[in-house]
């Protein structure tokens, strides 16, 4: 295939380079990253959606991805697919999709998990909206990027199975790391509760393949200082957006507003900035109750 890729930062880069790996023809622009080897530079979003049988966006929010939108919808021949891989508010991936079908083009909303790692090793999962001819044309780029992709349901469907995923990532990372606190100020070894947690009914993804307690588990960004796999400023975004579509909905999700609310101030006001996600750990160790 012909393809178009705008956003080539820290996720976008990998995801391309494995595209044009693959042996697809790919064009690139980002604002301020440089292309991986075997994608062709673009100077514009609009050159490079021309001509091109898929267009892939990974953007920071929903306002730059309408925005970029807007720029690439009348650029893209008729048929093509425009496949948004960003992890935005449900309502502006429904809006792109009803503009990019206004425009006579297909629309996939496919937020990926799986972090830096993930993109790198073309194992990431994509969480897809969209209808089934536009899912089916992309299909095998998700595979070449990925492990897994799963049709969720029409637009917007990815973008809701991401929030939802990680509001419960963001609870149980909270909750895992409180945990491990506990266990230091109870005098238990962390490699004897990770031993027990690990295989008993506190068993998770944070505790298992993540574990936030260095030397501890499986290989973690706390082995290597908390430098992020998953930024916390990234989970505060994920965490808000799940807030956000909460209230639309007007759904009850005590849990995700405390931990919105954890995430804000260890960004905001303390020292998470720049962080992983997982270091909401030492932040616990140096904490009383109050």
């Amino acid at each position: 295939m012909k393809i178009g890729f705008i956003g080539l930062g820290n996720m976008g880069h990998h995801m391309a380079r494995n595209l044009a790996s693959a042996g697809h023809e790919v064009t690139g622009f980002d604002l301020a990253a440089p292309c991986p080897e075997g994608v062709a530079k673009a100077d514009s979003a609009a050159a490079v959606a021309t001509g091109a049988d898929v267009v892939v966006t990974m953007l920071p929010n929903g306002a730059i991805l309408k925005s970029v939108a807007s720029e690439i919808i009348p650029a893209m021949p008729a048929g093509a697919v425009l496949c948004d891989c960003s992890t935005v508010d449900v309502e502006s991936a429904r809006d792109v999709a009803d503009n990019a079908k206004a425009a006579g083009l297909m629309a996939v909303d496919a937020p990926v998990s799986g972090g830096i790692g993930g993109a790198d090793a073309g194992t990431l999962t994509f969480m897809a909206g969209g209808d089934d001819t536009a899912f089916k044309k992309v299909a095998e780029l998700f595979d070449i990027m990925g492990q897994k992709a799963v049709h969720c349901g029409e637009a917007g469907a990815g973008q809701a199975a991401k929030i939802c995923n990680n509001m419960i990532l963001g609870i149980t990372m909270a909750g895992t790391c409180e945990a491990f606190a506990l266990a230091d100020k109870l005098g238990l070894d962390r490699q004897k509760m990770f031993d027990v947690v690990s295989t008993s009914s506190g068993y998770s993804w944070t505790m298992n393949a993540y574990c936030p307690a260095p030397g501890v588990g499986p290989q973690s960004p706390a082995d290597n200082d908390y430098k992020p796999g998953f930024a916390a400023e990234l989970m505060l975004k994920d965490l808000r957006l799940s807030q956000q579509a909460a209230v639309s909905a007007d759904a009850d999700t005590p849990m995700g507003e405390r931990a919105t609310e954890l995430y804000s101030t260890f960004v905001e006001d303390e020292d998470g900035l720049g962080r992983d996600f997982s270091a909401m750990l030492p932040r616990f160790e140096k904490r009383g109750r109050s």
